[in-house]
């Protein structure tokens, strides 16, 4: 049997161009017609797979969620500086207290959506169905819970540091000041003589940002664990 010139179309294939039109053009580009041009298909044929753009959609954000690093979920988290917390002395995955865990599932996330900010819509209306988003959330949750934490306690740990995280990609602060000296008038706003410089210090500054607000969200809850729980 000859092979076929074109590669049999998949869900595999309908996701990856369609996070390409995401990413390219934002969440408006995706439609059945540009999705078969771009996999060189007619439109119907993509109803084998989705019923729906909007399960589309759900299956791109859920891509970017199978990026997030959980692993140093993966062993009981115990209180902040504990040994023997994940990944302490008691052995199992890598990471150490619920504390770092936290601290380094925020940076791997935020890692994932930085190259795809456009799908963060989809991903803030909660993981539904979608296995990778229910993954996420069951293992800090999980995490959470096995560290101590009463478990409304732990869920609203989890919806807080989605909402710090997903806003932090949906934008750049530096990025949304113009690299024009000009651009603004010192008799008008007196303390943004320098604020033309934050486009070009962008990363610094957006960086800095995350890991500031993040320490100061950590530290917050390392006094609450504490009051429910005293002293480590």
């Amino acid at each position: 049997m000859a092979r076929p010139r074109k590669p049999l179309l998949s869900r595999a294939r309908i996701v990856e161009a369609a996070g390409a039109l995401v990413d390219a053009e934002g969440l408006e580009a995706v439609s059945t017609r540009r999705l078969a041009a771009a996999l060189g298909v007619s439109g119907p044929s993509l109803y084998n797979h989705f019923r729906t753009k909007d399960e589309i959609l759900d299956a791109v954000a859920d891509a970017v969620s199978a990026r997030v690093d959980l692993s140093m979920f993966e062993a009981p988290a115990s209180g902040p500086g504990a040994a023997g917390g994940v990944g302490g002395g008691g052995g199992g995955g890598g990471g150490g207290d619920w504390r770092t865990a936290l601290h380094d599932w925020a940076h791997s996330y935020r890692e994932a959506l930085s190259d795809h900010p456009n799908i963060v819509p989809v991903l803030a209306r909660g993981p539904g169905r979608r296995p990778a988003g229910l993954r996420v959330a069951d293992a800090v949750f999980g995490a959470m819970t096995a560290a101590g934490w009463p478990p409304a306690h732990a869920t609203r740990i989890g919806a807080l540091m989605r909402y710090f995280i997903l806003g932090a990609a949906v934008g750049s602060f530096a990025g949304g000041f113009v690299d024009d000296e000009t651009a603004y008038d010192l008799s008008a706003y007196p303390h943004l003589g320098q604020a033309h410089l934050l486009a070009e210090r962008r990363r610094e500054v957006d960086d800095g940002a995350f890991e500031t607000g993040l320490t100061a969200l950590l530290d917050g809850l390392a006094l609450q664990y504490e009051a429910l729980r005293g002293p480590a």
